[in-house]
Order: C-alpha cells, then structure tokens, then sequence
C-alpha cells in the first residue's frame, strides 16, 4: 500500500467536502483524521517513527501548510485512543478530542465526552473544565458507577473540593465574603455542584419560632427534582454546623417541599472538612465539602 498517496487523498477530499457540504463539515473531519491516524500506525509500524517527518515535509510542500509532525501526532493518537474503546460522537468536534486524546485513563475520557454532549461545551469550556480537575474532584463510589453504568445521585456529582473563584483576591475573613464571591461567578459555582442546579435565592429568610433564620444559599435541582440548601462556613466543619443545616432542610421540606417531590439535600461548604464529625452524622442527606479559590 503507498501510505502517503492513500493520506494525502483523504485530506484532499476531506478539503473538498468541507468547502461544498457545510453540514456535514464535523462529520468529515471527524472520519478523515481517524483513517488518517489509522494509515500513520500503520507506516509507523512498517517504516519506523520517522516516517512522519517526512510525510509532514511533502503534504507542506504539496498542500500547503498546516500538516506539521505535531498534528499528523494527533491524528495518529486519535485513532489509537478512539480504537481502544471511548466512544466516538459527531457531536463533539477534532478540537474537543484534541483535548482529550493524551489521557491515559480512558474512563476519564469517557466523562469529559459525556458531559460536553449533554453540556453542550465548548472547547474553551471544556478545557476549563480539564485545568480545574474535573474529574479527579469526583469521589471512587462515583467514578465507579460511571464505569459500570449504575443509577446516579444528586449528590454523585458534586466536587470535592469545590472550586471558587477568587478574581479579585479578596482575603476570605467571613461568610458573607465567600458568599458574594460565588454571587459574582453563580453559573460557574452551580456547575461545581453538577448538572441540574438552579438558584432560588440566597439570604433566603425562614422563621423558626419568634426568631428568623438565613439560610445561605437555596437552590433546586430539576433533574433530581429536589431543594438544595447550601450553607457557607470559613471554618472547619463543626458539629453545630450540621445541626443548623438539617434545622434548614427540615423546614424546608415541611414548608416549601410538594408531595412529588424528593427530601432536600443539605450541603456544607467549609474551609475545611471533619471526617470524625461527618462519620457520625445519621442524615446520609448531608454532604460536607471543601472549598478552593483560585
């Protein structure tokens, strides 16, 4: 087989589809870089490493430029990374597979693809989402059941830590300092806290006898269909902290929660978490996560 004649074709006819079929552009580019990568394996494996080079010298020389050694690389480790098991969407373009080719944790993979598609990323996104480490933030139980396909939880895909972000490099002395931080970014800090999350309100008043109370932060989750009560601590977790917020989910769901709807979830975000306090807590509903600024 002459290689070269065989990838300097497909990149031809891949120019000429996306020049005269606008709608099938990603689609194209999607199937000629993994036959591509396929071919490059292949004269690798027959001619040796250096083959590359010289392709990438005479597709220059006859194509013009934009096949340099590091993009005939890609396509070659495209091919090898999408043969070996994630699954290939149209829905995503080269330049989000570009992002995730040279992971070695395929599972990884897999999850950064799922939550583009149902996300709708882009690539800037995407790769913002890979620089905060994403996936890594997830807890095993949860990676676990993204492997073998199991039902997932509201609570599954929150972060720990959750990321906050910090542009104005404000000194964290107080709740309300932290609490007008994530006001300034909210979209980024619900999805921290996963899919599905939207704001009702924060301060938001509820009165407990003759007193009134303010619970931080309350949202909703459509997909889970439930209240979310957030509470802000600069602090270390402390028991007394899992006490107010149960106090905030129980009135909550008696105040506020329909019949078809599913028990509130309580999450503190702390300066930093107490295992011995969160081992001992009876109320599975209550989550405890750290928070990071950057």
């Amino acid at each position: 087989m002459n290689y070269y004649n065989e990838i300097k074709n497909e990149l031809i006819n891949n120019e000429i589809t996306k020049k005269v079929k606008d709608y099938s552009k990603n689609r194209s580019d999607l199937t000629t870089y993994y036959n591509v990568g396929k071919l490059l394996s292949e004269a690798g494996k027959r001619y040796g490493e250096g083959i590359i080079k010289q392709y990438s010298i005479k597709l220059t020389n006859e194509l013009g430029k934009g096949y340099t050694i590091t993009r005939l690389k890609y396509m070659r480790r495209y091919y090898e990374v999408l043969t070996k098991g994630p699954t290939l969407s149209d829905l995503l373009s080269y330049s989000h597979y570009c992002e995730l080719i040279w992971f070695e944790d395929f599972n990884k993979i897999e999850y950064y693809i799922k939550i583009t598609i149902e996300q709708n990323l882009s690539v800037r996104q995407l790769r913002e989402r890979i620089k905060n480490k994403e996936y890594e933030r997830l807890d095993d139980i949860t990676k676990e059941k993204l492997i073998s396909k199991k039902v997932t939880t509201v609570e599954d895909f929150i972060k720990n830590p959750i990321v906050i972000k910090n542009n104005n490099n404000r000194e964290i002395i107080s709740e309300k300092v932290l609490q007008k931080l994530i006001l300034e970014n909210l979209p980024f800090f619900l999805k921290e806290l996963g899919n599905g999350f939207t704001f009702v309100e924060n301060e938001y008043k509820i009165k407990i006898g003759n007193s009134y109370n303010y619970v931080d932060f309350l949202l909703f989750n459509y997909e889970f269909n439930c209240f979310v009560v957030v509470e802000l601590k600069v602090t270390e977790l402390k028991k007394e902290h899992i006490g107010q917020i149960e106090v905030y989910m129980n009135y909550i769901d008696k105040n506020l929660r329909k019949i078809t709807q599913y028990k509130t979830i309580g999450i503190i975000i702390c300066k930093k978490d107490n295992k011995f306090i969160t081992e001992y807590c009876s109320d599975s509903r209550i989550l405890s996560k750290e928070y990071k600024l950057v």
